[in-house]
């Protein structure tokens, strides 16, 4: 049996700010990084064997700060930016309340949460899956088959595309999927790959 652990990166400062912060390099608030600590302390139990983020710092730190807390140094690691937060063009670094009073609570909501609606000059959760899928595929789904036990820490929507993927929803049903920041999401799969259970370490219903 091999096991995916999926971590949002902690809180970032522009998720405290309630910005738009898509490919833009911000790190973690203090919250973002209690967050993160208090992951590493879930992660304990658990045998990791490779990490992969994105290449963007809240990431990286959330990562850094949950291995070192759960005691779990030297792992072999992969950054790579098919895991970067989905591009939120024009968007990027205004704030959410402004800009929905702007635009509409409708068309922001339309901008933020829908499968293939992309904001002006970024990316829909299609194009993010377009890119986060097939390297998941190609590599991470690689080491789960051969079993190893793998920690991906990225970002809300690229996770969001993966376990799209992995749980074959339908693009209304991805519409209402929020994944939380700082709680692992832990996927078991038997030797052929097909996942026998999934949850949030935290307790809360996958």
């Amino acid at each position: 049996m091999s096991i995916l652990i999926l971590l949002r990166h902690g809180e970032s400062q522009w998720n405290l700010e309630n910005r738009f912060t898509g490919w833009v390099d911000v790190p973690l608030s203090p919250k973002g990084e209690q967050e993160a600590a208090e992951a590493g302390n879930l992660l304990k139990d658990f045998r990791i064997d490779k990490l992969y983020t994105s290449v963007l710092m809240r990431a990286i730190d959330t990562a850094s700060i949950a291995l070192q807390v759960a005691g779990k140094l030297n792992i072999p690691t992969r950054r790579d930016e098919a895991l970067n937060e989905r591009n939120y063009g024009d968007l990027q670094g205004l704030n959410k309340a402004e800009t929905a009073e702007k635009f509409g609570d409708e068309q922001v909501k339309i901008w933020r949460r829908s499968y293939d609606v992309q904001p002006p000059g970024g990316e829909s959760l299609k194009d993010t899956a377009a890119r986060t899928v097939p390297y998941f595929c190609n590599h991470i789904m690689k080491d789960i088959i051969a079993g190893e036990n793998v920690l991906v820490v990225a970002h809300g929507n690229s996770l969001r595309s993966i376990v799209m993927s992995l749980d074959n929803m339908t693009e209304q049903e991805v519409i209402e999927l929020n994944i939380p920041t700082g709680i692992p999401l832990v996927y078991k799969f038997d030797e052929k790959g097909e996942i026998e259970s999934k949850g949030y370490l935290s307790g809360k219903d996958g």
